[in-house]
């Protein structure tokens, strides 16, 4: 799944891929977790607008958000039909600028974290969706998930499900809730072309939430390789609470 991700690249960078409004500032994130705050872009009042949401989203119908499980991704799959984002794919889809995500690959020695990032070292937007949950004392809070699609063949050596990273040119339909119906945004769900990321190995530092620093994403050579995909397979689904990540 999708469950840490980085956000390295500068303010006018992210603005010259997603072209929203505004102009804000913010940090590079190297280790974004479940919870915190996440910057999405949306098309509203004819144009696309910077938002930052956090992440995990609670559907506007829940009581208590202490109750609901946390939702940070949804499967592209089955997310038009789920009570959870039914309306959020028809109302409220967003871009979700990334530098790069974390995966983790089972090893003899353990977990071993890979960092994947654009070959071409520039930055992505994964698809995502946003909901406003209201409480009963009137206040508002905007709240995201992270879809994914099946791993290409080269991602499943490390995990089988992978965000689904939308290129610049579906952005517009993505966003275009009010004349793109949901089964053609669907359509938009896919995994990522085979030569689109590279998988570096890095330090099991990112595995701490409280660890959010650059080295988080150098190349390690502490790791061990990768297993082979043959043709035609792809790695089974891992049962775990790792998948998570």
């Amino acid at each position: 799944m999708c469950g840490r991700f980085t956000l390295e690249a500068t303010p006018e960078d992210v603005r010259a891929l997603c072209r929203y409004l505004e102009q804000p500032n913010f940090p590079p994130r190297y280790n974004i977790a479940p919870t915190q705050p996440i910057a999405t872009v949306r098309n509203e009042h004819g144009g696309r607008h910077f938002a930052l949401v956090r992440w995990g989203l609670i559907p506007s119908w829940v009581k208590d958000p202490a109750n609901f499980t946390l939702l940070i991704n949804a499967r592209s799959e089955t997310a038009a039909t789920k009570p959870s984002f039914r309306n959020p794919m028809k109302h409220h889809r967003c871009l979700i600028p990334a530098s790069g995500f974390y995966e983790w690959c089972r090893t003899p020695e353990g977990k071993q974290p890979f960092y994947m990032t654009p070959a071409d070292g520039g930055l992505m937007a994964f698809a995502g969706l946003w909901e406003t949950w209201s409480d009963p004392d009137g206040g508002d809070m905007d709240t995201g998930a992270i879809l994914t699609t099946e791993a290409n063949r080269s991602i499943s050596r490390i995990h089988n499900r992978m965000p689904a990273i939308l290129m610049p040119e579906d952005f517009d339909a993505w966003l275009d809730t009010g004349n793109i119906m949901v089964r053609d945004a669907a359509k938009l769900l896919r995994p990522a072309p085979e030569d689109f990321l590279k998988a570096t190995p890095v330090s099991r530092r990112v595995n701490s939430v409280a660890n959010d620093d650059a080295d988080l994403t150098v190349e390690t050579s502490e790791s061990e390789p990768l297993p082979a995909v043959k043709p035609g397979k792809k790695t089974p689904p891992s049962t775990d609470q790792l998948d998570l990540f």
